[in-house]
């Protein structure tokens, strides 16, 4: 869950290592892989791509062209050093999502855990109007996100699957929601995605222009879902994904 903000430099390499926990493939990649469709030929730009693991599958899917950019540059870094080891053709920048500056628009963006570090529905709308100026007329924003319907005060431990995921039960506009990580290897590490509303969000894509913006999933991959132990994760979905179209024309 990579955020805007330098704080991961300092955890670049945990957070790394958290893809490695079981839920990402399970249900974070397999909602993205549902959601994103046919990738074929597509242009796409990866938002708080982090170290680029979902940079790098979007490529692997088909996509023509895959642009990663974070606000952190040790995770920069990271998603550097994996492509000079394994060239796939990734690039990747330095850069704040609202200071971004591209060329020419595109037919995908992706932010896996980007718009949950709003603190503000200001902020929030910053996010999304970036993500409006890159598309193409009829070009998808999606993602994976923080779920708003899913209160951390009330859904029980997450220690199965690697996380605690710990809120205020006194939830307002803006109030912090600490993840507490563990990753495989047993390093420890956390830090602060943000609540705001669903009438907040909404209210953010529609300014923005989108349409059909709709909450999606989570889903659990097909093999996964004989298995008992995903089902207080599916219950209580602490995380869920989005889509949305830029209007034609």
């Amino acid at each position: 869950m990579v955020a805007q903000n330098p704080v991961y430099d300092s955890i670049a390499k945990e957070y790394r290592d958290s893809k490695l926990l079981g839920f990402r493939d399970a249900i974070e990649a397999e909602t993205l892989r549902q959601i994103q469709g046919d990738l074929s030929g597509a242009s796409v730009i990866d938002l708080a791509c982090g170290e680029g693991h979902y940079t790098r599958r979007l490529k692997r899917a088909g996509a023509a062209s895959v642009r990663g950019i974070d606000i952190s540059p040790e995770m920069i870094k990271l998603a550097c050093d994996h492509e000079a080891a394994d060239p796939i053709g990734c690039s990747y920048e330095v850069a704040d999502v609202g200071d971004c500056v591209i060329d020419q628009t595109v037919d995908v963006v992706v932010a896996m855990y980007l718009l949950n570090y709003a603190q503000t529905g200001e902020q929030l709308q910053s996010f999304v109007d970036a993500a409006f100026a890159m598309l193409a007329a009829g070009g998808r924003f999606i993602g994976f996100n923080d779920n708003p319907h899913s209160d951390p005060s009330a859904h029980g431990s997450m220690a199965a699957y690697g996380f605690e995921r710990i809120g205020d039960p006194q939830r307002a506009e803006g109030s912090p929601i600490l993840y507490r990580m563990t990753t495989p290897d047993g390093a420890e590490f956390e830090f602060n995605n943000y609540y705001l509303s669903e009438a907040t969000y909404r209210s953010a894509f529609a300014r923005a222009g989108f349409v059909d913006f709709a909450w999606q999933g989570p889903m659990l991959a097909e093999a996964a879902q004989a298995n008992p132990h995903w089902e207080h994760f599916m219950t209580h979905a602490p995380m869920i994904g989005f889509s949305a179209t830029r209007p034609q024309g």
